[in-house]
């Protein structure tokens, strides 16, 4: 009998996502590992809220499955969101601190800037600007903000332009 490969233990291994907002755990969920680089952290996991959760443009729903990457030297990351039925309803994309993964923990700080992105390309849509000017982040961490607010324009202009269809 010979032992699990490296690439065979990877593919089984989960970290719990931690998403943290004003200090403390917004959520936290456990996803599959699929890949990490030493700066790009890439998960599978199902939709973890409970019920239906409705923006308005899309719906996040029991079923759902979501790709998400995560980077330790980016300010966002960046969700494939898959129905149940397998097919892309396109891009979440949330501002966060770079991640710091601590053994099986990946941890990110949101800082309320998200940006959709519709399979198609054809919705693109800036989230929560008004939540991010009344969190005092401006005035509290200056060069937080500003890089939030560069890294909310970098989405948006990879949403209008290339997409997300090769995320590196």
């Amino acid at each position: 009998m010979s032992a699990p490969s490296a690439d065979a233990a990877r593919e089984t291994a989960t970290l719990d996502i931690a998403l943290m907002k004003a200090g403390r755990t917004k959520i936290r969920y456990p996803a599959r590992l699929l890949h990490d680089d030493g700066n790009h952290v890439t998960v599978s996991a199902p939709w973890a809220a409970p019920g239906v959760r409705d923006f308005g443009f899309v719906r996040f729903e029991p079923g759902d499955v979501f790709t998400e990457h995560y980077w330790r030297d980016r300010w966002y990351a960046v969700k494939e969101v898959y129905g149940a039925d397998g097919a892309l309803k396109g891009w979440y994309c949330d501002v966060t601190r770079p991640a710091v993964r601590d053994g099986a923990v990946l941890t990110v700080e949101d800082l309320d800037l998200d940006l959709w992105c519709s399979a198609d390309g054809s919705a693109v849509l800036r989230l929560d600007e008004d939540e991010f000017a009344a969190s005092g982040l401006a005035a509290a961490d200056p060069a937080a903000a500003e890089a939030a607010a560069l890294a909310l324009d970098e989405l948006e202009a990879r949403a209008r332009g290339e997409g997300f269809g090769t995320i590196v």
